[in-house]
């Protein structure tokens, strides 16, 4: 008997129903973007129940199941799909009435609330994996349990209606920032790369970025860094330089030989960085010079060299992954030429630059998506009817014989409906690590993990600096998870800052320590909002995408660290500091920074062996320690090592790589 039988008009009514879902959710994207926005929970729900939808319209429960036939996991991915758009209609539909009755709630409530949890967290399991899905099981667990936690992070527990209908009917779970980041400019920013993909943009920024950089080793990826520097500066957020940037730099990566989860980590960690350069600082700079009595002029000029030095590291990190993958430059003749691209392609500028103009402008970056997406396609539009008009009524790219205005519109209008489908498609991965990241959040706020964390710092560190640091950016990375970076920065500050002030650390620097630590939920798992939009832009795995950029952002980690214990922004503890100081510390820093990124990819020149990497590890402690004998030391040692490394290299390695 069979299990199955064979229907083949099933994939077609699955791929009909998902393409109109899919244009449906992006039209009403770009209507919330730029036309009328709605309530909050309202954007987020319609946004979710729509996502989840094509998530189990598109993803098999298990890798063996296939799409194409009736089947009984067929059937439950309709049921699943069904019950997801019932749980989110039930919000739309009884708003007014959930918050009339905050804590009263009905059994349809809890009910509602408990199949909603589970929908998404099986939509993780089978679009991110099951790490993710365990880490909310054990936030959900750990709220249930908290009087059987150990004594540190006992809490009183909570009920199970209590931990749902918290995830489910308000916004401080599932449908709090995270989500709120990937229903808003995040989509639309992806269904920019959609447009730009779809018309030919995409293929000549890589042509572009090719002519330019292909003959560096790593080059695009080192554009993708400095640029990512540019636009996080003045965008104010590194999920939407993420997404922004990343539309044309992570492909670029991909072309070149990156791996995608290895691109779209090097765009989060770039991004990241952005809220760190001056002159916007994600708003951080205004914030500072209030909370410290400081001018705004006197914290740029402070924060630039760090921010040069973050860049560094990153840059170090891209060059080396290149050189260990052989991903090197191509000779110039084999390149395109970049006057001819673009002058071919010269019509996808123009969205580029009212995109940076609407940002420049302090417009919101909905906003600014939204004209990215319009422009692109107006722009399209305009030069291909151009291209018809002029090309003997042919159609651009199809040669062969001539098409009235209506064939023209047909093809315009199959290419919007396809860069439509493709982005709502392009931000499943996004939008479900988003709001699975939303449990792990929801738990955090509820059972108050994140202030526990900021009050055990002076308990907890023993009076020790560098301790009390670690102690913050752990802190940070738990605040980070339910709250905005400038919100993670203002809170840090008031619990934690007053701990580094008591140890003797100068009140800009400790503010400092506090902003930059609390930009590191960005890139650190579990819940890495800048990587999970790395990721849905690479199209690579979530989690894999979050650990990579961790990796590469480390400087966010060692940097405070230095400005601690040395004179790295120009001031030190009880003592008049020389130029020479200061000027000595940025060398030593710099150099450091350097062998330890050698260090983790274990490559300088070539592949480290182990003595050689036991010596750049040692060369590193020693350019971070704070004195001047540990200064001598560590140039020692850095010098043996990269003449050993020079030295014992094969033959045509002698000379340090192109790039």
């Amino acid at each position: 008997m069979k299990t199955h039988s064979e229907n083949p008009n099933l994939a077609s009514i699955t791929a009909g129903l998902v393409t109109i879902i899919a244009v449906a959710l992006s039209l009403y994207q770009l209507y919330t973007a730029g036309i009328a926005t709605l309530t909050a929970l309202i954007q987020r729900t319609i946004h979710l129940g729509a996502i989840l939808v094509l998530t189990f319209l598109l993803k098999p429960p298990f890798a063996r199941v296939s799409k194409d036939r009736l089947s009984l996991w067929v059937v439950i991915d309709w049921i699943l799909a069904a019950a997801a758009i019932c749980c989110t209609a039930y919000i739309c539909f009884n708003l007014s009435e959930i918050f009339e009755r905050q804590g009263d709630w009905l059994l349809s409530d809890r009910l509602v609330s408990i199949i909603g949890v589970l929908l998404v967290m099986e939509a993780c399991r089978r679009v991110i994996g099951l790490f993710m899905t365990g880490i909310c099981l054990v936030a959900i667990l750990y709220a249930y349990f908290g009087p059987y936690m150990p004594e540190l992070i006992i809490h009183k527990g909570y009920s199970l209606e209590r931990i749902s209908t918290t995830l489910w009917l308000t916004t401080e779970g599932i449908f709090g920032l995270p989500i709120g980041v990937a229903s808003t400019f995040v989509f639309v920013f992806v269904l920019f790369g959609a447009f730009l993909e779809v018309t030919g943009g995409g293929q000549f920024f890589i042509d572009l970025a090719y002519a330019l950089t292909g003959r560096f080793s790593g080059g695009p990826a080192k554009t993708a860094v400095v640029a990512s520097g540019f636009m996080g500066s003045v965008s104010g957020s590194a999920v939407g330089n993420v997404v922004a940037t990343g539309s044309f730099t992570i492909p670029m990566m991909k072309k070149v030989g990156y791996r995608p989860h290895v691109a779209g980590a090097i765009e989060a960690a770039a991004s990241t960085g952005g809220q760190l350069m001056p002159p916007i600082m994600g708003a951080g700079a205004f914030l500072m010079a209030e909370f410290t009595n400081t001018s705004y002029l006197t914290i740029i000029k402070v924060a630039l060299v760090p921010a040069v030095m973050y860049y560094l590291t990153v840059l170090l990190f891209v060059h080396f992954e290149a050189q260990k993958y052989g991903l090197a430059g191509q000779p110039r003749q084999s390149l395109p030429r970049p006057l001819k691209v673009i002058k071919d392609g010269l019509h996808f500028i123009i969205p580029v630059a009212i995109l940076v103009y609407v940002l420049v402008a302090n417009y919101s970056p909905m906003m600014a998506g939204f004209v990215a997406v319009v422009s692109t396609l107006a722009a399209s539009l305009a030069a291909d009817t151009l291209r018809w008009a002029t090309g003997g009524r042919r159609l651009p790219g199809k040669p062969e014989s001539a098409v009235g205005i209506g064939g023209l519109l047909a093809r315009e209008m199959r290419m919007i409906f396809k860069a439509l489908e493709s982005g709502a498609k392009n931000a499943i991965m996004v939008s479900v690590a988003c709001a699975a990241a939303g449990i792990i959040v929801g738990m955090v706020t509820l059972t108050g993990m994140g202030l526990k964390f900021s009050s055990l710092v002076i308990d907890l560190s023993f009076g020790i600096e560098v301790f009390a640091i670690l102690l913050i950016g752990a802190a940070s990375l738990v605040l980070g998870m339910g709250l905005p970076v400038t919100a993670s920065y203002i809170v840090l500050a008031t619990l934690a800052g007053p701990a580094l002030l008591d140890m003797g650390v100068p009140l800009l620097v400790a503010h400092m320590i506090v902003f930059w630590y609390s930009q590191d939920a960005n890139v650190t798992p579990p819940v890495s909002l800048a990587s999970f939009a790395g990721a849905g832009v690479a199209g690579a795995n979530p989690m894999q995408t979050a650990f990579t950029s961790w990796k590469l952002a480390k400087g966010l980690y060692i940097i405070p660290i230095i400005m601690a214990y040395r004179p790295l922004l120009g001031m030190g503890k009880n003592y008049e500091l020389m130029h020479w100081q200061v000027v000595w510390t940025m060398f030593v820093t710099t150099l450091g920074l350097v062998a330890f990124a050698a260090v983790l990819e274990r490559y300088f020149f070539r592949a480290l062996t182990w003595f050689e990497t036991a010596l750049f590890a040692l060369a590193a402690v020693g350019l971070f320690w704070p004195a001047y004998w540990a200064d001598a030391i560590g140039l020692a040692l850095m010098v043996a090592a990269v003449g050993i490394h020079k030295f014992r290299a094969p033959a045509g390695t002698q000379n340090a790589p192109n790039g």
